[in-house]
């Protein structure tokens, strides 16, 4: 992009309070490069706001613009010391600032994000608007235009100031009114120093209902197919189940045929089952513990008596138990 020509500014106030007024200076160094020939100096003396008298690198002179103003820059300008140290500023003061500011500061870039979209057109004899917005972007200088099948739109453009965000980064947004078209192509161009190009983002117009209605049904088609697949591949695993309950039934048929397996297992039940039997006997099921037993009330739930006693009955052995309520003579 075309470099835009810059200003640094310093400030210097003197006041002088004497019934409210005030004498101030201001010290400007303009500039579009580096270079000290793209580079000038300025110092203005200022007076209740009213310029008095000024110095500028490209006059090489003080020239004054009051009456007091013009007898001060005719004394300053007969004075050789006093003006060869004003045209030094322009390389001691100016240059070596700039050149700060350009390592620091102007030479940095942040590149844009874009984001394109369509908005209500209130009040206009278009019936759509797309907005453009460009977010976080430095340096501030930035160009956002528009195309239509790869001519430049110059008519129904809106677009506001570049916005400062507060941290050095700025947006801006730029509106088109348009008719929208079947078959037409419309993008935003934004050219900024950070870009190597334009950046062009295109406009996809959002899908009709007719083509989502299919893309749904579509996809609860395939849905409703992984579905059926599924449940085929289980029942086949199932099937699987079922053969492998086949083949322990017919091994155990085998095995009831087989006399040499019969009496190695029938022994078992007097072998096993009866001393464990015996164990149980004697040292569990003779064994027994004595509950503990609380009695108490409690207000009843919706009940037709305004109270109830509750008996608790814990820890003992065996299970069975049996409790009896006895109240007076009934």
């Amino acid at each position: 992009m075309a470099s835009k020509f810059l200003c640094f500014t310093l400030l210097f106030i003197n006041i002088c309070t004497a019934d409210g007024y005030e004498l101030y200076s201001s010290t400007r160094c303009l500039f579009n490069s580096t270079e000290l020939k793209d580079i000038e100096f300025i110092r203005s003396y200022y007076y209740n706001r009213m310029e008095l008298i000024r110095f500028d690198s490209d006059v090489g002179k003080y020239v004054g613009y009051t009456e007091f103003g013009v007898k001060n820059a005719e004394m300053w300008n007969n004075d050789p010391g006093q003006l060869a140290a004003m045209r030094a500023q322009k390389e001691t003061y100016c240059q070596y600032n700039i050149g700060i500011w350009y390592a620091n500061v102007l030479s940095k870039s942040v590149k844009p994000s874009v984001r394109l979209h369509s908005t209500m057109a209130p009040g206009c004899h278009h019936p759509a608007m797309l907005v453009c917005s460009v977010y976080d972007f430095y340096p501030k200088w930035i160009k956002v235009s528009w195309v239509r099948n790869g001519q430049e739109i110059t008519s129904d453009i809106t677009s506001t100031e570049e916005f400062a965000n507060g941290d050095w980064l700025y947006q801006v947004h730029s509106h088109l009114e348009y008719m929208p078209r079947s078959g037409e192509k419309i993008s935003c161009v934004v050219e900024h120093a950070s870009l190597e190009k334009p950046l062009i983002i295109n406009w996809v117009p959002p899908m009709p209902e007719t083509e989502r209605l299919i893309i749904v049904g579509a996809v609860g088609l395939i849905l409703g197919l992984i579905l059926f697949l599924a449940g085929v591949i289980y029942r086949r695993k199932s099937g699987d189940t079922s053969l492998a309950c086949r083949f322990s039934e017919k091994q155990a048929e085998d095995w009831s045929k087989d006399a040499a397996a019969l009496s190695l297992w029938r022994p078992q039940k007097e072998m096993f089952f009866k001393p464990g039997s015996e164990l149980c006997f004697t040292n569990v099921l003779p064994k027994s513990v004595m509950p503990l037993v609380r009695l108490h009330s409690m207000p009843p739930s919706g009940g037709r008596h305004p109270a109830l006693a509750l008996c608790r009955v814990y820890d003992f052995f065996p299970k069975q138990a049996k409790t009896r309520t006895d109240a007076g003579s009934q």
